[in-house]
């Protein structure tokens, strides 16, 4: 019988790997950073006892794995060992969130509009890249909805930022696939709630994610603490946000998918034409 491998500082899970530090702990899922011979890496311990379903886990990441953009967190290899999936990922200087505690610390408040629409307006190209249905994929053509879109999973390197975190993307042939609820509450779109998932269900999470991080609270006070059968979504309470910028992000939290902004980038365009900034030199789209 194989043992689990032990998640310490010092220990080597696997030829040419030492653990240095933990970098965080979610529910099923711990995150390190690693000394490899060609640097410092970031290692994600997926929890998994089921070797049937750890080799579907493996299969689903190599497909997110050959996906390459500039605003997408690199996966260099994943392998299964004793009790996980391990992946291991570019090591980033920090996350959106961590950001918004750093503001709070030294500004006593969130983050200002104009490093944030730059730094959306990323986080945007990369999820419209992944959201697009252009991606072949064992012959088929695939959008991904990343599932999980939130200011813990936008990471920042120097002043580049990408997406992290594809463990529940969800594979789209289509506008809308039927799915059980996942990912973490206080940011899911409407849909999610009644078991379903669209092409702009990401779109809906960034929004989420805007509200925090620029107004420092969701725009919804009674967001259960996790997903509860007929829960319905109420009309979000945009109050933290400046007067101009409420209609963008209300109608990116359109209750109806399609009623949203066509893009991720579209909204944050709009975003940033209120506080005229200029978005050309920090996007690729253009």
């Amino acid at each position: 019988m194989q043992h689990t491998v032990e998640l310490k500082a010092g220990a080597e899970p696997f030829p040419g790997y030492r653990l240095l530090h933990r970098l965080g702990r979610g529910g099923y899922a711990e995150v390190w950073a690693a000394e490899h011979r060609t640097g410092k890496v970031a290692l994600k311990f997926m929890q998994s006892r089921d070797p049937v379903m750890a080799a579907n886990e493996v299969r689903a990441i190599q497909s997110m794995k050959s996906l390459q953009h500039p605003h997408l967190l690199r996966i260099d290899h994943v392998w299964s060992v004793p009790g996980y999936v391990v992946i291991s990922m570019e090591l980033a200087d920090g996350s959106l969130m961590d950001l918004l505690y750093a503001y709070y610390a030294e500004y006593a408040g969130p983050i200002h509009p104009e490093p944030l629409c730059r730094y959306m307006a990323q986080a945007a190209e990369g999820i419209d890249f992944l959201n697009a249905r252009h991606h072949i994929i064992d012959g088929k053509r695939l959008g991904f909805q990343h599932g999980d879109i939130k200011p813990g999973n936008i990471l920042l390197m120097g002043e580049t930022v990408k997406i992290a975190d594809f463990g529940l993307a969800i594979p789209m042939t289509s506008s809308r696939v039927q799915k059980a609820p996942w990912g973490t509450v206080h940011f899911a779109a409407a849909e999610v709630f009644q078991g379903f998932v669209t092409d702009r269900s990401d779109q809906y999470s960034l929004a989420v994610t805007y509200c925090l991080l620029r107004g420092g609270r969701i725009p919804f006070a009674d967001s259960p603490a996790s997903f509860r059968e007929h829960y319905v979504r109420p009309a979000p309470d945009l109050s933290m946000l400046p007067e101009p910028e409420r209609p963008i992000i209300a109608r990116a939290l359109a209750p109806v998918p399609q009623d949203r902004w066509p893009s991720c980038l579209a909204m944050v365009e709009a975003l940033a034409r209120i506080h005229h900034v200029d978005l050309l030199e920090c996007t690729t789209a253009h």
